[in-house]
């Protein structure tokens, strides 16, 4: 189903051509006209099903197509971790970018120069706030919290967040939101536990359940464990010891998109990039290359993971360990479609090595760790730990 059929609002829709999105998941088919036509929704999906989308796509088109209250709070959005809060509010800068709408991921363990951008955020009426149940009570205990006109309240990872112990936290941030409202959970799993939740929170919802979205069992997937320094050796090496007809290459920036080709240019490889620097006109030439296999190496940041329709794609590498298993899923499916075979690796240095044992904790099972050659030196064990605090981005309101 394309992502057209929903009419979106057209800003709405300009975000998501940008970001590369063209054919809806089936938990987006399903929970997205749902949450359009107003209904509560509880829905059994975990990361890699597109849930995220389902919820902040429908979402921030009711805000856009609704009475305009710029002071007030629109959406709540409430996930068990700094990290996933950060990940959301990510996401919804990419869809939201052509549009008025404004958020902010509110997540404790920062600062008191963070604390004030997010009491400004609050107190001001940033459309959707994204945030983890302590932090959130903190400010609403304040009283500055102007969630009068709050519309939509979505519970992300419920099961998780009562794993951990939120559920009077829950509650009682609930305690200060607006009866009447649009109410949205998603868990991974529906124990007896989160059904209690959902009948304290939602009023007649429909229930939805997605099993995760898996690679294809034909994609032989490999990681090399590096340091960073040798990710670029590392990837001309692989080039250039087998004869490849087209090979796909993610970069999570746009400055590492433009390095690696520049780099792999230089080595007379037949490159491209696609990254949003470009026109879309340069993106669309780059894009007819490779098809074409006039070049046979496509490097390009996230904005192609899932916009990019080729059956023969022998090799995709994910030069920087992706966000979460949604994207490592939608990125190495880019290969062994059509009956074909396909190869996916993933280069892992030091600082992504939490990252990627998300990725295979959700997977199921380790993505084996290929030996890395000689003549490149000394490599890191792969040895994962807590990931680090994410950096907290400076919060503005968008110009209406």
């Amino acid at each position: 189903m394309d992502f057209k059929a929903f009419s979106f609002d057209k800003r709405l829709e300009e975000g998501i051509d940008a970001i590369g999105f063209q054919e809806a998941t089936p938990v987006q088919e399903q929970v997205i006209p749902m949450i359009l036509q107003g209904d509560d929704v509880i829905a059994s999906a975990q990361t890699g099903t597109g849930k995220t989308a389902a919820f902040l796509l429908p979402i921030i088109h009711k805000i856009v197509s609704g009475e305009q209250n710029h002071h007030q709070v629109k959406a709540l959005i409430i996930v068990p971790t700094r990290e996933l809060a950060v990940q959301i509010d990510q996401h919804m800068e990419g869809f939201s970018y052509f549009t008025p709408v404004s958020s902010i991921a509110v997540y404790g363990g920062t600062d008191g120069t963070s604390y004030a951008q997010e009491k400004k955020a609050l107190s001001d009426g940033a459309d959707v706030i994204i945030g983890t149940p302590g932090r959130l009570i903190a400010h609403f205990n304040m009283g500055y919290v102007k969630v009068s006109d709050l519309k939509y309240l979505i519970l992300d990872e419920a099961d998780r967040m009562l794993d951990m112990g939120f559920y009077d936290d829950i509650m009682k941030i609930i305690s200060y939101l607006p009866e009447k409202r649009q109410n949205l959970m998603f868990s991974a799993t529906m124990p007896q536990k989160i059904r209690t939740l959902a009948k304290k929170v939602l009023s007649n919802p429909k229930e939805v359940n997605i099993a995760m979205s898996k690679p294809a069992e034909k994609i032989l997937q490999l990681a090399y464990v590096v340091y960073e320094k040798q990710k670029i050796p590392l990837i001309s090496y692989l080039l250039q010891s087998k004869q490849l007809r087209s090979v796909l290459i993610f970069c999570s920036t746009k400055l590492s998109t433009k390095q690696l080709s520049s780099t792999l240019r230089k080595k007379n490889s037949k490159v491209a990039d696609i990254h949003s620097d470009l026109t879309q006109d340069k993106r669309e030439d780059a894009l007819r290359s490779f098809k074409a296999r006039r070049i046979n190496v496509l490097v390009a940041t996230d904005i192609l993971s899932r916009g990019i329709d080729i059956e023969d794609i022998d090799l995709v590498i994910n030069f920087d360990v992706p966000n979460d298993g949604e994207d490592y899923i939608h990125r190495i499916g880019r290969t062994a479609r059509a009956e074909a075979d396909g190869v996916a690796i993933t280069l892992i240095d030091e600082d992504s090595q939490s990252k990627f044992l998300e990725i295979e904790e959700l997977l199921g099972h380790a993505v084996h760790k290929a030996q890395v050659p000689t003549e490149l030196g000394e490599t890191p064990e792969y040895n994962p730990r807590k990931r680090r605090p994410y950096q907290k981005r400076r919060w503005t309101r968008k110009k209406k």
